[in-house]
């Protein structure tokens, strides 16, 4: 009798496992190169999902990967289920437009923006140059295919009249490269569009004098005041070692977005973790110390709001 009271016990067991891991659903978060703030957002968002994995059956990774358009074309081929994305591609990708032309992704939705991303321009100094269009005829990192850097770094010199090939060299390097190419002299100044302070470019500063250049002028005004998904920007002063004074320049939001294709229950449970934790989620990266819940579900989204970012909001009494 012991030895089958023993057995059932042990099938109960086998039961009760099979039946846990049944309910267990994995979700994947596009990010962007390790020394990002991308990386950070995607790895802090994971980190306050899984506390609560007990409670919801919900596991979450984020892996590296190359940035907005490529966490954009994964989530609607169906490799991830939701990433983070400058605004400005959030909003061609929704609409067919630039980059996407040909290529729609109208099940692209919003969830909730996180920090602004100045377009920043970081030169050595021995390069001699004082602001963006200096740059021309020297050795540049435009960003590796496939980033939002490097799709954003196409807009500008489209909007100069100018491209790649006015640089004596276009490398292509990814963001967890080009601080040391910098300091190598490899390259006589590099772009990233990214959140402050960032590590990489913290790197850049301290290994060889440089400069945050302004990207400044009538093209990059009327880049601004044409298109919603841009806006002047800041880099405060001394915040890098060699810029002392603030930096004039334009930039982005990121964003968090998903596809209708996700479940509502999944997105819900996401967001709960993140507003349910808001001052824990604040305290991961200092580019989220002055996020704000209003702005974070209205400013930079373009496409529409996913119905399980939605419920939650409406719970909170944010949105009507």
């Amino acid at each position: 009798m012991k030895k089958l009271n023993a057995l059932v016990a042990t099938a109960a067991l086998a039961v009760t496992a099979t039946s846990v891991a049944a309910q267990e659903r994995f979700i994947t978060i596009g990010t962007g190169g390790q020394t990002g703030v991308y990386f950070v957002v995607g790895q802090s968002i994971c980190r306050l999902v899984n506390r609560g994995t007990a409670e919801h059956n919900l596991k979450c990774t984020a892996p590296s990967t190359g940035g907005s358009i490529a966490n954009i074309n994964a989530i609607s081929a169906g490799d991830m289920d939701m990433g983070v994305a400058q605004s400005d591609w959030q909003f061609h990708a929704f609409n067919g437009t630039s980059e996407f032309e040909g290529k729609q992704f109208d099940k692209l939705r919003a969830v909730f923006s996180v920090h602004g991303e100045p377009f920043t321009v970081v030169a050595r100094k021995d390069s001699g140059a004082a602001n963006f269009e200096d740059l021309f005829g020297k050795r540049v990192n435009v960003g590796n295919p496939g980033s939002g850097q490097r799709a954003t770094m196409d807009v500008v010199l489209s909007a100069l009249g100018k491209s790649d090939a006015d640089f004596s060299l276009a490398s292509e390097l990814k963001p967890a490269e080009q601080s040391a190419a910098l300091g190598d002299n490899k390259v006589d100044a590099i772009i990233y569009t990214v959140g402050h302070p960032n590590g990489s470019i913290q790197e850049a500063t301290s290994t060889v004098d440089a400069v945050i250049l302004p990207v400044t002028g009538e093209a990059i005004d009327k880049l601004v005041d044409e298109n919603p998904y841009y806006a002047k920007a800041v880099i405060p002063g001394g915040m890098y070692k060699g810029t002392d004074n603030d930096v004039d320049t334009f930039g982005v939001k990121a964003t968090f977005v998903t596809s209708a294709d996700v479940p509502d229950d999944v997105v819900y449970t996401v967001v709960k973790a993140v507003f349910d934790n808001f001052d824990r989620f604040k305290g991961l990266h200092p580019a989220f110390a002055d996020l704000a819940e209003a702005d974070m579900i209205s400013a930079g989204l373009s496409a529409p709001l996913h119905p399980g970012a939605e419920q939650y909001y409406r719970e909170r009494g944010w949105i009507q």
